[in-house]
């Protein structure tokens, strides 16, 4: 390629890679804004983070029609291509956390003061910020193709999951304490877990990394400390 059409194809790779960081940014946001919705039980706020989940949608949208283009244009391949085709799969899971923080504001909606509320915003509020952290680190680790950060992230998901089953233990044991307890815990249980899947979505990003860098995918298996199912079973 010629230097002019290098340079427009390293514009256009940069740009993609903008859009994303941009997605991420409202990801985070909308994160904040359902779990601070959850703990304080504000109806407005959790419908404000239900009505910007279509910006979230359209930006991937808008990440998935440039890689196409670029890729109909460029003829990538190598390094460029997996910089594409990771583009791709990291707004995928952007757009998914989002849909995450979305259906937890739902739940909100649902939740009101007349419902007794058990005491366990201090485990929401730790499960959030740690999901927060993983998903901040690991946009960093994307931005600066950093292959040890993304890999940090990838191996700490076992501490959201530590959270997840205390705080699941911990609700199961108000809903058999008093049955008045069970709607607004099931709800609680639900938001809980979406917490949990937010964080293994800051995995798959991390993996991602590692394979743009790479260009292998990951060959160990995740580690994973969820036993709630193990629980739920009597297995």
């Amino acid at each position: 390629m010629t230097e002019h059409i290098v340079s427009a194809f390293e514009n256009e790779l940069k740009g993609l890679a903008q859009q994303v960081a941009e997605m991420g940014g409202l990801t985070e946001k909308q994160i904040v804004g359902a779990i601070d919705s959850l703990i304080k039980v504000d109806v407005a706020l959790a419908n404000r983070v239900r009505a910007a989940d279509p910006v979230i949608d359209a930006k991937q949208r808008e990440i998935e029609e440039l890689g196409i283009l670029i890729i109909a244009k460029r003829q990538p391949m190598a390094i460029d291509l997996r910089e594409i085709v990771g583009a791709l799969r990291i707004a995928a899971d952007l757009e998914r956390m989002a849909d995450l923080a979305k259906n937890i504001a739902k739940r909100v909606t649902v939740i009101n003061s007349s419902l007794p509320m058990p005491k366990v915003t201090g485990g929401f509020d730790a499960m959030a910020r740690l999901a927060l952290e993983r998903v901040k680190d690991v946009l960093d680790a994307y931005a600066q193709r950093d292959v040890a950060a993304a890999l940090e992230v990838w191996r700490s998901d076992g501490d959201i999951d530590a959270l997840y089953n205390s705080l699941f233990r911990e609700l199961l044991t108000y809903m058999l304490e008093d049955p008045r307890n069970i709607g607004s815990c099931t709800h609680l249980l639900f938001c809980a877990k979406n917490l949990e899947r937010i964080g293994d979505h800051a995995t798959n990003i991390a993996e991602t990394v590692h394979y743009m860098v790479h260009g292998v995918t990951l060959a160990d298996e995740r580690p994973k400390l969820d036993t709630t199912t193990m629980v739920a079973t009597g297995t």
